[in-house]
């Protein structure tokens, strides 16, 4: 009898043990999805995905925003781009450009909109053209056909170098541009000469074996060595979490850094993420824009005050700006990794 009251108790002490052990597993489990509970962030490109997107791409195949605490949303933008879904606040983060952003730096259509981040360090854009036909150089667009999106800042950029370069810009045939396609827009004539981001489009040309002209804006007028593209983040969402926007840095930080040492792997890693794009053409871009992510800085990111305020002075002189542009308006490199 003793032997059968010392099972029961034997068994019921094991129950109650299981049972705790149970309750303590369930508890754990809880704990570990509340650990494992990870911020949703919403990032909009600015156009279809490219090379300028890679290191958003990179860290999110390598695992760099989970690292971080961060499950993030890559999305395409909408019709009236990312700055607006940014500002409104569906978006914490996007991409956008130092010259479209002027618009809505100050003034009655500010956005609350901050750009934190340079994606390339120096403009790579320019005008191509075919080549031997004497557009190598401002100037040559006397005469010719240029394909314009008709924007005051396009336009006074564009007559700027044709004059620095002793042209006469009235001469020059502005088209309202329909170019979605730079190689067939040259090679059938359409346009003579076209504004381009070399990386993309000018490596497009040279996979299709077209041979062309072209000149930099920044190596005519070193104040058009603006920043772009950008990144930017909404206001209120970097003032009430710092970290956060930190973090999600750090992880595009990491991202960059691995498509810098790792152009033909990173390149895999967007092609594998939109398998639309030409696998030949993200290659070359991958290779030429490696050199131009970081440059000669040492921190990728960081935008220079100088050359920031110089493109928003020169507006500001130019009178295309509604509302002068103070200095160091627009940007932040205090949410930059070190």
């Amino acid at each position: 009898m003793k032997k059968k009251i010392l099972a029961v108790a034997m068994a019921f002490a094991m129950a109650s043990g299981l049972a705790a052990c149970g309750t303590e597993t369930q508890e754990t489990d809880s704990a570990s999805a509340d650990s494992e509970k990870k911020e949703e962030i919403t990032f909009v490109l600015d156009w279809t995905p490219n090379t300028n997107h890679t290191g958003i791409y990179v860290a999110q195949e390598k695992g760099y925003f989970e690292e971080e605490g961060l499950d993030v949303e890559i999305a395409q933008p909408p019709e009236d781009g990312a700055d607006a879904l940014v500002a409104s606040g569906k978006a914490q983060f996007g991409i956008s450009f130092q010259d479209t952003m002027a618009p809505g730096v100050v003034g009655d259509s500010a956005l609350p909109t901050t750009a934190v981040a340079a994606v390339v360090q120096h403009n790579t854009s320019g005008i191509i053209s075919r080549k031997g036909e004497g557009m190598d150089t401002p100037k040559g667009l006397e005469g010719k056909k240029y394909a314009t999106w008709d924007a005051p800042i396009e336009k006074a950029m564009l007559q700027n170098v044709v004059e620095q370069d002793g042209g006469d810009f009235s001469k020059v045939e502005l088209i309202p541009s329909t170019v979605t396609d730079e190689v067939s827009a040259l090679q059938s004539k359409s346009v003579d000469a076209i504004w381009i981001f070399y990386a993309w489009a000018g490596v497009a040309t040279e996979v299709a074996g077209l041979e062309t002209d072209y000149f930099a804006f920044k190596d005519i007028n070193p104040v058009f060595d603006y920043y772009t593209p950008v990144i930017i983040a909404n206001n209120t969402f970097l003032e009430e979490e710092p970290d956060t926007a930190k973090a999600f840095l750090r992880a595009v930080k990491k991202g960059y850094e691995y498509a810098i040492e790792n152009p033909e792997e990173a390149a895999d890693i967007l092609c594998e993420a939109s398998p639309e794009l030409d696998e030949e053409l993200v290659q070359a871009s991958q290779e030429y824009l490696k050199d131009q992510y970081k440059a000669e800085v040492e921190q990728w990111g960081y935008i220079d005050p100088e050359r920031w305020n110089a493109f928003y002075n020169w507006l500001n002189e130019n009178g295309l700006s509604a509302t002068e542009i103070p200095e160091n308006t627009g940007f932040s490199n205090d949410y930059l990794p070190e």
